[in-house]
């Protein structure tokens, strides 16, 4: 586990708040990846752009966290 990523016991907590709904269309990302992407930024006060790679794309977590 990261520094700034949530742990399995926080995760079930949360898990059914952020369950994708779409039904066609591209598939959702990985829930708990945006969400630990979003506090990686909040905690880091990095700009977007400096994302690491293993959150996926830095424009889908920045539409998420805008959502």
């Amino acid at each position: 586990m990261r520094r700034y990523e949530v742990p399995d016991e926080q995760w079930e907590l949360i898990e059914d708040l952020l369950v994708c709904r779409r039904k066609t269309g591209r598939p959702c990302r990985d829930p708990r990846v945006m969400v630990n992407a979003i506090l990686w930024i909040l905690n880091t006060g990095s700009p977007w752009r400096d994302l690491p790679d293993r959150y996926g794309s830095r424009q889908t977590a920045y539409n998420r966290f805008n959502r």
